[in-house]
């Protein structure tokens, strides 16, 4: 444990938002600090001794506290407390900061638009199966302050999300990639430049001898580059050129071009970590991705299905859209601002495209003049009427596309609750096919 920039130690303390985040750092900090709870909707909890930590709003705003943790969720220009939080900037920080505050292991952290997931995921089991005392935390799902049996060797491969990195102050990672950028969580962030800004802060934070992997001839890692001075070493990655060892790998899941590009972040990281190529090559000849991302959950001789729920955006399908036949695109849900669908012309009819949900008057201005569409009010109309499709043509080689390019919260928790429905569609509609 280090003490010397533990500016978190013995300090009054408020969490606010008791989510995952939330509640791992309330765990962490208990016993080392004075801590109180603030939630905009949980009261209660089925302990008791953490219902006593929950104050009310007119304490909050009459309280002085040294540091306020703010889970990643939080949007201080939308939330209860905002008029609080932003009089007291300055003293909040994020579950990474007193991480960083009480550690000083080594960190790899992955930021990007899309692929942080599978990367991290990938070289997780990279180095997990290299022996080292690796953990993997963050924005994938495992708080960084849940780890137990935490070691001066132990290795951290971090996800880290805009919302994370937006409010982090101290946060600080030897190893870091922003694996690609595109216009996402405008709704948050209100600005592109200000979403830039904030995935840039994990390169803003690095020392001198760190090492910092982006993307090459990504136009918006590029602009901030020639905008910027780090102190860290920058190692442009090109995702374009065809590496040896891809070359030796024959697993379908990196066919695309989001998987492979990936992987490239994989190998340029591992060189630096002195991966032998022989161990690293297993690994991911053997690697299955993640549930719900470009997913394969159902092939047979004419009919693939891909399961890609966690797609939130135009720019998270395009990859399938380009690398499959005779798809049957399934998308709809909340769509992100300033969204646009961009897709050279040549793929338009190879798809045929079922819109849902409830911005589907969005998507099909989007689509309408270049790929033919069907609108539907649920996801289980719009797969009722695929599968008739399907079975009408069941000898042509087809490919049912599930990437929403949306968000999932208008009809379901999350991407994986929505990831799981569509698997029961799959069985429901499709049993015996």
């Amino acid at each position: 444990m280090n003490e010397k920039l533990n500016i978190f130690l013995k300090k009054k303390i408020l969490i606010y938002g008791y989510g995952k985040s939330g509640s791992s750092t309330f765990r962490f900090l208990k016993k080392r600090s004075s801590v109180f709870l603030f939630d905009d909707f949980l009261l209660r909890t089925r302990d008791s001794n953490i219902n006593k930590k929950f104050i009310s709003y007119k304490k909050v705003i009459n309280s002085k506290f040294d540091r306020i943790i703010l889970s990643p969720g939080i949007d201080i220009n939308k939330c209860k407390l905002s008029k609080f939080l932003k009089k007291n900037y300055d003293k909040i920080y994020t579950d990474l900061d007193v991480f960083y505050a009480f550690f000083r292991n080594d960190c790899i952290t992955i930021t990007g638009t899309n692929g942080k997931s599978t990367t991290c995921q990938l070289l997780y089991e990279v180095l997990l199966n290299q022996k080292f005392d690796v953990k993997l935390v963050g924005n994938i799902g495992n708080p960084i302050l849940s780890v137990k049996k935490v070691k001066k060797k132990t290795i951290f491969i971090v996800e880290a999300s805009s919302y994370q990195l937006e409010y982090s102050k101290i946060f600080n990672s030897k190893f870091a990639a922003i694996l690609n950028l595109y216009p996402d969580h405008i709704e948050r962030h209100k600005t592109i430049r200000k979403y830039v800004n904030a995935k840039f802060k994990l390169l803003d934070s690095q020392l001198t001898g760190y090492l910092a992997f982006v993307k090459k001839n990504d136009n918006l890692i590029s602009k901030k580059l020639k905008l910027n001075k780090f102190k860290s070493k920058i190692i442009k990655v090109n995702t374009k050129v065809s590496n040896n060892i891809l070359k030796k790998i024959d697993n379908s899941y990196f066919l695309t071009e989001t998987n492979k590009e990936n992987l490239s972040f994989v190998l340029e990281i591992s060189k630096r970590l002195n991966i032998k190529n022989t161990s690293l090559i297993k690994t991911v000849q053997n690697f299955k991705g993640l549930k719900y991302r470009q997913q394969i959950v159902f092939k047979k001789k004419y009919l693939t299905i891909i399961n890609d729920s966690k797609s939130t955006s135009f720019s998270s399908s395009i990859d399938l859209l380009k690398t499959n036949q005779n798809i049957y695109w399934l998308l709809g849900g909340i769509h992100k601002k300033r969204d646009k669908f961009i897709l050279q012309k040549k793929y338009f009819k190879n798809i045929q495209a079922f819109v849902y949900g409830k911005n589907k008057s969005f998507f099909n201005r989007e689509l309408l003049g270049k790929i033919e569409h069907e609108s539907f009010d649920s996801l289980r109309d719009a797969f009722k009427r695929v599968t008739i499709k399907v079975k009408k043509n069941k000898f042509i080689r087809q490919t049912i596309l599930f990437s929403p390019s949306a968000a999932s919260f208008d009809t379901f928790k999350n991407f994986e609750d929505r990831g799981s429905y569509f698997n029961k569609l799959i069985k429901k509609y499709l049993d015996g096919i």
